[in-house]
């Protein structure tokens, strides 16, 4: 005897409701559970018993991931819920729903021990988009329309917990349990050395590279370092401020000496710009008034 794609559909909608209520019945259970057990960690950690009470806290992160991971798939149920008419309307998988379809068919089989009601919910969205779509999501081969929530991945790991969260949980639990706790001095160690290495990336990732955010330009040819402006004149007149180097270089026609040099005003140069020679003072109203200082003929009279 078939079934009508109408019937299928109040099951998925009851079943996604039940889903709901279970999730936040089993996230309530397993964040009770994982409270007691870390005052059970702060008794190992008082009775010098660390190795015990970093068992124990693996096994607490993992609780505490997988309530994570039934925080979202409850939201996707909801999303479900509160766009069902996307399901019911269209045949294809809207882009709306994407993400929350293939994310809960990816999740089915691994929360389906504590969550019974995720097994119906696949079987019907299988039925609704097709078993060779199904499969390529619970296997995370999709691309198009989205892929498993990179999170929801990440919280249903089986993998164990760095060792670095570890010593932080444990750090946190001796805190507040008021009790004296040394995290392992390699493990910490290694946080430092991280924690070093992101801040150079982040330094050389806002232009503290030296002066090259200052001087793009600068550098090799290739443009991949930068050359510093001098330091200040060695005088000392320096206000201990920006110091933005010498003068730039005269312009074409100014002779090879800059600015005031051996060919300024006397005729060398490129042909540029010449200024005229420095003319004889007026003496006794208007005697040699105009005449150069290196005039040849300059009469004597005329110095008198």
């Amino acid at each position: 005897m078939s079934i009508s794609w109408g019937t299928q559909y109040a099951k998925l909608k009851t079943n996604l409701r039940l889903a709901i209520n279970r999730l936040k019945l089993v996230e309530k259970k397993k964040t009770e559970m994982a409270l007691k057990s870390r005052g059970e960690i702060a008794d190992f950690i008082a009775e010098h018993k660390e190795d015990r009470a970093r068992i124990r806290v693996e096994h607490i992160i993992r609780e505490d991931f997988l309530v994570e991971a039934y925080e979202l798939l409850e939201m996707y149920c909801d999303l479900l819920l509160a766009r069902f008419g996307l399901i019911q309307q269209m045949k294809q998988l809207d882009d709306g729903i994407a993400e929350a379809v293939i994310s809960i068919l990816w999740a089915a089989p691994r929360v389906a021990t504590d969550i019974s009601e995720f097994k119906i919910i696949s079987d019907q969205l299988t039925l609704k988009y097709g078993k060779p779509f199904a499969e390529a999501a619970r296997a995370n081969q999709l691309e198009f329309p989205a892929k498993v929530a990179p999170k929801l991945i990440a919280k249903l790991s089986v993998q164990a917990p760095p060792k670095l969260l570890v010593e932080r949980y444990l750090i946190e639990i001796a805190k507040s349990a008021g009790i004296p706790f040394t995290p392992d001095p390699n493990v910490m160690r290694e946080d430092e050395v991280a924690a070093a290495e992101q801040m150079l990336i982040d330094f050389k990732n806002q232009g503290g590279q030296g002066y090259g955010w200052m001087y793009p330009g600068g550098g090799n040819q290739g443009g991949n370092s930068a050359v510093p402006p001098p330091g200040p004149p060695p005088d000392g007149n320096a206000s201990g401020g920006y110091y933005p180097g010498p003068p730039p270089p005269p312009p074409g026609g100014f002779g090879s000496g800059g600015y005031g040099g051996p060919d300024y005003g006397l005729g060398g140069g490129s042909g540029g710009y010449k200024a005229p020679l420095p003319q004889m003072p007026t003496h006794n109203g208007g005697a040699a008034a105009n005449v150069p200082f290196n005039y040849p003929r300059l009469s004597q009279t005329a110095m008198t």
